[in-house]
């Protein structure tokens, strides 16, 4: 904890090193590289760092501004109750196989594979329990994506001024609560998979390792694949997290990617969506910070400083985030050593979590908007001209990955203010 609150600390008091210069001086700053004998490092450190955080805002503001509602509703699943250390193990994978789209297949048929029928049951019980609160997240994020795009369009709601920054910090607090309420029943029932292995099979896990897919066995699937698509999709992921949850730590657990907050402006829909179906796919890990940086230079300075301003805005949030991000692993690992984690907790702190990821959504939409109408014909034919789209590729709207047709969106008034 001690580590954390030190990093907190330092995210608050560290200037942004590319604001020293003049407006009409200011460069995009090269994509961060931390790199160690050659080999990408990803620690929360870096995750949290003014470049990573930097090049990932204004690789969102570059799909934004050039993609659509559509591409702003593609989540991958796996971003939800992200707290059991999948996202760490996609990212230091000792193969570079994390951002293939057979890695999360292979060390769940792996860990499916492993579990008896009994624990495999609990799996898909999980699963149907899950099913309506998974697909209600999804839903409510679109009220908050097409608030954010008319305030980009400038079509708001009749009477509103602009976005309430209030507001989008409740609705989000709302969102995240029943993201905790996800985070918590999975913990509970992977926690007492976990408890229930025998000796033969933490035997067979300790041959899988952690962060190296070259030691998980290409094997055909064995569990029961009969179930609805959504189903299959929510055990699959419950697998792999469970393997990444027992065989993890504490530090993958509270771990984030750059990309993990303000998830509502198409970053998601321009770098994953081209993946979905695709097997041995492999999404390229520079393109976020390539094209953010392309973004960045393609902006007049005065454009550019109202990307770069979102850094300081987010600071105190993004540091606060971390401390909260570990109080609610803390609590959740209670349940994978046999004990029982504290569910009111665990919704306080989750509203807490969704409150601040709110602000800096807020902060974002914001300044995308005023850079968004702000550009010149130039501009925009510049920034279109960074987008690569596959005719192929679905457009949306998504709920997660799968492409739906006329969703249900709830009336966005109350996200703008009236005065």
């Amino acid at each position: 904890m001690k580590k954390v609150i030190a990093l907190a600390a330092i995210l608050l008091l560290t200037p942004l090193t590319v604001l020293a210069a003049s407006p009409d001086d200011a460069q995009p700053p090269a994509p961060a590289t931390h790199q160690h004998n050659g080999v990408m490092q990803y620690t929360l450190e870096q995750a949290v760092s003014d470049n990573a955080q930097l090049h990932t805002i204004a690789f969102d503001g570059l799909a934004f501004l050039t993609g659509g509602f559509g591409y702003d509703t593609f989540l991958p699943p796996g971003k939800v109750s992200d707290y059991f250390g999948f996202q760490y193990m996609r990212d230091v994978d000792a193969a570079h196989m994390g951002h293939n789209t057979s890695f999360l297949t292979r060390i769940a048929v792996n860990m499916l594979t492993i579990l008896n029928d009994q624990q495999r049951a609990q799996l898909v019980a999980l699963a149907h329990t899950q099913q309506a609160d998974i697909a209600r997240f999804a839903e409510m994020r679109l009220p908050l994506i097409k608030a954010f795009r008319q305030n980009l369009d400038g079509q708001l709601p009749t009477g509103s001024l602009a976005l309430s920054r209030k507001a989008i910090m409740q609705y989000s607090a709302d969102l995240y609560a029943l993201d905790g309420k996800l985070s918590y029943q999975r913990a509970q029932t992977m926690g007492a998979i976990i408890q229930s292995f025998t000796p033969a099979q933490k035997s067979a896990l300790a041959k899988l390792k952690f962060g190296d897919y070259n030691s998980w066995p290409d094997i055909p699937e064995a569990h029961d694949r009969s179930l609805p698509h959504d189903l299959n999709v929510a055990v699959m992921t419950y697998a792999s997290e469970m393997f990444s949850w027992y065989a993890g730590s504490e530090q993958a657990d509270v771990y984030f990617c750059p990309e993990r907050h303000g998830m509502y402006f198409g970053g998601f829909g321009m770098k994953t969506a081209p993946a979905m179906g695709k097997k041995n796919y492999s999404i390229s890990t520079s393109l976020t910070g390539d094209s953010g940086q392309s973004f960045l230079a393609a902006l007049t300075p005065a454009q550019r400083s109202q990307i770069t301003g979102i850094i300081d805005l987010q600071r105190k949030d993004l540091a606060q985030i971390v401390v909260v991000r570990r109080a609610i692993s803390d609590e959740l690992l209670k349940f994978k050593s046999g004990g029982t984690a504290d569910s009111a907790k665990v919704e306080q702190l989750s509203r807490q979590y969704g409150q601040l990821d709110g602000e800096m959504s807020y902060f974002m939409a914001s300044a995308f908007a005023k850079v968004g109408q702000s550009l010149t014909a130039d501009q925009r034919a510049k920034l279109n001209s960074m987008r690569t789209i596959d005719p192929k590729d679905p457009t949306g709207p998504f709920l997660y990955s799968t492409p739906v047709t006329n969703p249900k969106i709830a009336d966005t008034a109350f996200l703008f203010a009236t005065q």
